[in-house]
């Protein structure tokens, strides 16, 4: 039975998918009826993933981009469309961090940071909504994080992406209100991954834990019900939102 959380017949480009939050999005979406394009630089393990979710059931391509490559996005986008179908939905995922000291960061760590996580979720989000735009409908989802509004030290590039990122769902969300594409944003607070989950068994790890309200860290899977509301047509009078899922870090 078809509802407003339905993702039947939905396309949905994940970049980032690869690992991490990435991937859980795009097992979900998929779970819930979405076809899912899997975007990465590492083309085994989205190829791996897309096998994966066609053992279930699903529909999924896997193709190699790279958010800092602009003719890399089109071709993406050029590919899932041939493939796939229309994009009705992109989860601007892709993202790195560089854990470093302000007056040791370099421009080329600089460019790094700010280059995938702002300037690749630009112009992922520009190619899939000129297309949105044509059709009056669409939904972009950036991934940002509690640390876009919270500072934390030796983060500077990564909090100033996602400082941006922010402002920038929130101004496409403005221009494009009246042609139908909505953009949202969620953002996680501290998430366990198995790239992060040593660290969270240190003291400094488990102090950031303590630091959290709900005294304890967030899984992939609690991100699940939030872009399943924001991919599907139950969100329809949502945009311009960051929605925190955090277990309460940033109201401590």
């Amino acid at each position: 039975m078809s509802g407003p959380y339905d993702l039947q017949n939905k396309v949905v480009l994940v970049t980032g998918a690869s690992q991490g939050l990435g991937k859980q999005f795009a097992e979900i979406l998929s779970a819930n009826g979405a076809r899912v394009a899997l975007a990465a630089r590492q083309v085994s393990k989205i190829t791996s993933l897309k096998e994966e979710l066609e053992k279930k059931g699903g529909k999924a391509c896997a193709v190699e981009m790279d958010v800092l490559d602009q003719e890399s996005i089109s071709n993406c986008v050029d590919i899932v469309e041939r493939d796939l179908g229309p994009i009705d939905v992109l989860v601007n995922n892709a993202g790195v961090a560089i854990n470093k000291f302000f007056l040791d960061v370099t421009e080329e760590e600089y460019d790094s940071v700010l280059g995938t996580n702002l300037k690749g979720c630009f112009f992922c989000a520009q190619a899939v909504a000129k297309k949105m735009v044509n059709r009056n409908s669409g939904s972009i989802i950036n991934i940002s994080s509690v640390l876009g509004t919270r500072p934390i030290g030796t983060l500077t590039t990564y909090c100033a992406s996602k400082g941006g990122l922010n402002q920038l769902t929130a101004t496409m969300a403005l221009e494009l209100a009246r042609s139908g594409v909505r953009v949202n944003a969620i953002a996680p607070g501290y998430i366990e991954t198995p790239m992060n989950r040593d660290f969270f068994k240190t003291g400094p790890g488990e102090a950031l834990i303590k630091s959290v309200p709900q005294r304890r860290l967030g899984q992939l899977e609690d991100l699940d019900g939030t872009i399943l509301l924001l991919a599907s047509d139950a969100s329809k009078f949502i945009t311009g939102t960051v929605i925190t899922v955090d277990g309460g870090f940033t109201v401590r």
